[in-house]
């Protein structure tokens, strides 16, 4: 198979990741069929092999010294190291050998090279920041005066456009060392330890000699994994090594024309884990150029808010529609009630450790029994976030898809650390899964060729999206007197926009876009396209212009008014339902029912009288929590004004 992928006009190559699982395998010598046990037990005592040999390689190099010689790209001799960590690592002579009397071939020794020289590359930037912070270590930790946040962003590489609340997590892990042991550390490896190294096979450090795939000529949706496992925990001989053929069925996300690459295999509980990686073509995405943009506004219950703006020739910029919304507060409410049980969960284990103290006590038991509770909680948050940022992102892209926008515009709130709400509210703000969001919707905008930039949130919401007029913001647009946040109203006596909070936010985040897509860059470090700062001359310009209201209905008299009653019919609320008749029903107050129906409909069976309310007997039963249907009928979101449905290639079941 051809590992070329032909590239049309346009288009640029992107590796991706899907999941797949291993089901079943034949060993290749004896022609048994192994069973998902058996597979599950072979790749484990690879894994185990592969796992030990870069625990013992981690040992021996991880520290400060080594971290640099390997990040500085150069060897002894001067040359540049290669970009493939196994390599790198035997170019500098670090190597580990199997325990003795255990039979391993090269290959494992290369896959232990490759996790080792991922995680010693990994910790120089966690390094370099440990450095930073301690070299510049404040007054009071717990706040940092404008000087000492200068000192600090100096001392950190990269530091000035540096998240600040990195530097805070930093500070604070620090500062509980320092309270533990009475000095600070010395370096990263000190305040964090060895890297536990995960049970895992990168294939992609092989060769054919150890691992193949090859896609199905005939079934596109197919593929034929072959690699060599060992048949018992401590292989003795080759001969201890069988090839296994393991057939994968492809996710539907994976094209067929994409170029399929050896996978990564995990153990995951009883099952066989292939993170499989493939290249296909998709559009190229553009940092300049664009016109018609989407800007996404980031808020609590309503999770999104987005709409979409056109730059004009003539340089003005005017929205598209109202905008919409995606609102999760249900989901979110979820999420915090995990949270609490997660939190009074740990409380209560640390009470247990305190009682237990190291020795034989009868809470032992029911200490192992409250991890578990633990763990199983955490799953359920991890799967519950990663459910609503698929679901957020993909509404996203869908609404730029039915814009017709080349680029999304998302503030960045990566320093956002709530404060003055409470401390409920402040923890939610805190803990919005924006991270995972935003990484899934620059997954699924690059399928479809659009850009997705980060722009800042300074003022966004501050001022007027029409004049950037410092706005009043109001409680509800019934009491335009009652101080509030969520609804904003313009002073301006010639614009006079009013209108929700996240509105006038999106409004002024993709017009900020436009107005400084000149200045988009790409970071070096993340790969991600970003505008750093705000130009005033720019920024003078990221204003909407007003556009006339048109009737969409033709209100022309064309002859005589209809005349209404002076006595209207009661409302239907006015009028009391009758009691349930014993014999046929006829005609009712709230409508005509059948005759040979013997029960009135739903709404009699309400407990209302004259000029009341219904109150509802049963409690609240929502429909997705009846059916097991998940979150999805707890999530609110305005759908997008499709044209034509657009076939996608990439859907939220693959991972970038």
């Amino acid at each position: 198979m051809s590992r070329k992928l032909p590239l049309g006009k346009g288009k640029t190559p992107r590796t991706s990741c899907a999941r797949a699982l291993l089901r079943r395998a034949v060993d290749e010598k004896t022609g048994e069929r192994l069973s998902l046990s058996a597979v599950r037990l072979r790749v484990g005592w690879c894994a185990d092999l592969v796992s030990n040999l870069a625990a013992a390689l981690l040992a021996e190099h991880c520290n400060t010294g080594d971290v640099d010689v390997l990040a500085s790209g150069v060897d002894e001799g001067g040359r540049a190291l290669p970009s493939n960590a196994w390599m790198a690592l035997r170019r500098l002579g670090w190597s580990a050998a199997p325990p003795e009397g255990v039979k391993v071939n090269d290959r494992i020794v290369r896959m232990a090279q490759e996790q080792a020289g991922r995680a010693l590359r990994s910790a120089k930037w966690r390094a370099d920041l440990t450095a930073g912070v301690v070299a510049a270590w404040p007054i009071d930790p717990g706040k940092r005066t404008p000087l000492e946040w200068d000192t600090v962003r100096t001392a950190v590489p990269g530091g000035k456009y540096l998240p600040s609340s990195i530097i805070k997590a930093r500070t604070r892990q620090a500062a509980t060392y320092l309270k533990a042991n009475g000095r600070l550390p010395v370096d990263v490896f000190e305040l964090e330890g060895t890297p536990k190294i995960p049970r895992m096979l990168l294939l992609a450090a092989c060769d054919g000699q150890q691992a193949t795939i090859e896609r199905s000529e005939t079934d596109t949706g197919q593929a034929l994994l072959r690699l060599q496992l060992p048949t018992r925990p401590d292989p003795q001989t080759y001969r201890d090594w069988t090839w296994v053929a393991c057939p994968i069925a492809l996710p539907p996300t994976v094209p067929a024309s994409a170029v399929l690459h050896l996978p990564t295999l995990r153990c995951a509980g009883d099952t066989v884990r292939a993170d499989l990686a493939y290249t296909h073509a998709v559009p190229k995405a553009h940092r300049t150029g664009h016109t018609v943009a989407l800007g996404v506004d980031w808020g609590l219950n309503t999770l999104l808010s987005a709409g979409a703006v056109q730059l004009n020739g003539d340089g003005r910029i005017t929205a598209l529609g109202a905008g919409a919304q995606f609102r999760s507060a249900g989901v979110l409410a979820k999420q915090h009630r995990l949270r609490r049980l997660s939190e009074r969960l740990h409380t209560k284990a640390d009470q247990y450790m305190r009682l237990i103290a190291g020795h034989d006590h009868q809470l032992a038991s029911t200490l192992d029994v409250l991890r578990g509770e633990i763990q199983h909680v955490s799953q359920r948050r991890s799967s519950l976030n990663d459910a609503l940022a698929w679901a957020a992102a993909r509404w996203t892209v869908d609404q730029a898809i039915a814009a017709g926008a080349t680029v999304i515009y998302v503030e960045d709130l990566r320093s956002m650390e709530a404060g003055g709400m409470g401390r409920t509210l402040n923890t939610r703000l805190s803990q919005q899964v924006r991270g995972q969001i935003a990484d899934r919707m620059r997954h699924l905008a690059t399928e479809q060729g659009i850009a997705v930039v980060t722009v800042p949130a300074r003022n966004t919401s501050k001022l007027c999206p029409h004049c950037l007029t410092p706005l009043r913001h109001r409680k509800t647009p019934d009491r335009p007197t009652l101080a509030g946040w969520k609804w904003a109203i313009c002073p301006h006596q010639d614009y006079r926009w009013q209108g929700d909070r996240d509105h006038g936010a999106w409004r002024r985040i993709a017009a900020r876009g436009l107005a400084h897509q000149a200045t988009t860059v790409t970071d070096h470090t993340s790969g991600h396209m970003v505008i750093r700062t705000v130009l005033d001359n720019l920024e003078a310009n990221a204003v909407l212009t007003p556009t006339a209201k048109t009737s969409r209905k033709d209100r022309t008299k064309t002859g005589p008014t209809r005349p209404r009653s002076t006595r209207p019919a009661p409302r239907r609320r006015r009028a009391p339902s009758p009691a349930r008749p014993r014999g046929r029903v006829g005609q009712r107050p709230e409508g005509h029912a059948h005759t040979d129906r013997t029960r009135l409909p739903r709404a009699a069976h309400r407990h209302q009288g004259m000029n009341t309310v219904s109150t509802s007997t049963t409690g609240h039963r929502p429909r997705g929590a009846a059916l097991g249907a998940g979150f999805h009928f707890h999530a609110h979101a305005s759908p997008p004004r499709w044209e034509t449905i657009p076939e996608t290639q990439s859907d939220s079941g693959s991972r970038s």
